[in-house]
């Protein structure tokens, strides 16, 4: 299976992007550089866990360090495009090992808030202060002398944002492979309406922007993949292609999604990443625990 593919700069001002598939969650981590400075930005990084045992891990995490590594690169960003229903986030294990700054989304504590709740904790600081920086719509930043700017998207969740850098742009989990379509949007904080605007507004990016997406879940067994274009979207992605409206697409997704149960990490994964990536502080005997609440996403189909 493809784990690994580099979709390379075409010129100045474009960046390398090296993208690496965990087949765990099938998920997708980015290593976004600038080939004439050789800094870099790892973005979506995964933490490994394993529900069965309870076991976590850095392996996934460990490769992107070691790629790093092996070009010659800088890290100075670690970036989250949102907080991630169906795996831990390794940003804030990235930043200890690289000392670079990590960043999500400024609706991030209305996430918080929102899980806050659901999690019964009193005490957190829904402030979204375990991140370095919190991006709003139309912030710019650099890597090396790539110019980045965030597009606020939400949808999927309500502080999901998208990576514009350079002719690249790193769509999370609004947009799929032409082949799969769309991101549910029955989460917690997820609209349909609003994943729709969001979509139409990255789909009036250049038609040779390369898209990104945090996921793929290989349709029909094919390899693999991650990497397509807006006009590639526009012209036949499955949800969108053919004249499709804001309406007809909020009534197809509502109805999609009301059949699809959870992510079976939701529970496990929100707690760490509304935290930043932060794992829960071992208690008297040294261990680190999850608290699970029951009957938390009422509603939600069983598999």
């Amino acid at each position: 299976m493809k784990t690994f593919a580099l979709s390379p700069s075409s010129g100045a001002g474009t960046p390398d992007v090296a993208g690496f598939f965990d087949p765990r969650t099938f998920s997708v981590q980015y290593v976004v550089s600038d080939p004439a400075t050789r800094q870099c930005a790892i973005i979506d990084p995964v933490h490994d866990f394993d529900e069965k045992s309870g076991a976590t891990a850095t392996h996934h995490a460990d490769e992107l360090l070691a790629y790093v590594k092996d070009q010659g690169l800088q890290v100075q960003w670690i970036l989250d495009t949102h907080p991630h229903a169906d795996h831990f986030s390794a940003a804030q294990y990235l930043s200890e090992k690289t000392g670079a700054p990590t960043a999500i989304g400024e609706k991030v504590v209305e996430v918080q808030k929102l899980w806050k709740e659901l999690y019964h904790w009193p005490d957190f600081p829904a402030d979204g202060s375990q991140w370095d920086r919190l991006f709003a719509e139309g912030d710019s930043f650099r890597i090396g002398e790539l110019e980045a700017r965030v597009m606020f998207s939400p949808g999927h969740t309500l502080a999901s944002i998208t990576y514009v850098i350079g002719d690249a742009a790193f769509v999370h989990d609004t947009l799929f492979q032409p082949d799969f379509g769309t991101a549910r949007a029955d989460f917690p904080g997820g609209d349909a309406r609003q994943l729709w605007r969001s979509i139409q507004a990255i789909l009036v990016l250049p038609g040779a922007t390369r898209l990104f997406t945090g996921h793929d879940y290989m349709p029909d067994g094919r390899e693999p993949q991650w990497e397509s274009t807006v006009r590639e979207q526009r012209e036949t992605n499955k949800h969108l292609a053919g004249g499709v409206t804001e309406d007809d697409y909020t009534a197809m997704r509502d109805e999609r999604d009301s059949e699809l149960p959870m992510p079976k990490l939701i529970l496990h994964s929100l707690q760490i990443n509304t935290r930043g990536g932060h794992l829960p502080e071992p208690e008297a005997n040294g261990k680190r625990y999850l608290k699970i609440p029951l009957d938390a996403l009422e509603g939600a189909a069983w598999e």
